[in-house]
């Protein structure tokens, strides 16, 4: 009796570090804006280039580094965005070292609200595509066939996402092997 209660206790555990670990695959990737050069007017950065070449997700963090003396980051709207219109923002951050979570799908809209400084091309338009899913129909009945569609290979830009992914279902494997050898074995 008291080694299968032992083991109800283990396998309980290790349910827990396997829901916990899926946790991880949750988490975001974190970007930080201009990369190197960080978010400023010096250097003549192409924020657009820059958020046009990563891919972006729900749970990713964006991290605005540059000098609160010289810049701040707004988060607006997409006509303030256009004009370079800081006079109502959704958000202001004045730190220095702003970390944003984009918890939504969609554009998000950031640029300096110091004058000229979005003029000059400070800002920028962090894009969140929604993920494919597949659609099951209430009836159990095969959703009509989807056209097929290319699939861009993976960039470096991608590594963070894949590597959190291919570290959670590592944890993930190799938790439920030691739950299968450990309910197997004497």
């Amino acid at each position: 009796m008291g080694s299968i209660l032992g083991k109800r206790a283990v396998a309980t555990v290790l349910v827990c570090l396997m829901f916990a670990s899926t946790i991880q695959l949750s988490a975001g990737a974190v970007y930080k804006v201009g990369d190197s050069a960080g978010w400023t007017t010096i250097g003549n950065v192409d924020y657009n280039l820059w958020a046009a070449t990563k891919t972006f997700q729900v749970n990713d963090i964006i991290v605005f580094e540059y000098n609160p003396q010289f810049h701040n980051v707004m988060q607006v709207t997409h006509a303030e965005f256009r004009a370079c219109n800081a006079s109502s923002p959704i958000s202001t951050h004045t730190t220095g070292n702003d970390s944003i979570t984009i918890n939504t799908h969609g554009h998000h809209f950031f640029l300096c609200g110091v004058p000229g400084h979005c003029q000059a091309g400070q800002k920028v338009d962090i894009n969140v595509l929604r993920a494919a899913s597949v659609a099951t129909s209430p009836l159990g009945l095969t959703p009509s066939p989807v056209p097929p569609v290319t699939v861009p290979a993976l960039s470096p830009n991608d590594a963070p996402h894949v590597m959190n992914l291919q570290f959670g279902w590592l944890l993930l494997v190799l938790q439920l092997l030691l739950l299968v050898f450990y309910f197997t074995g004497n």
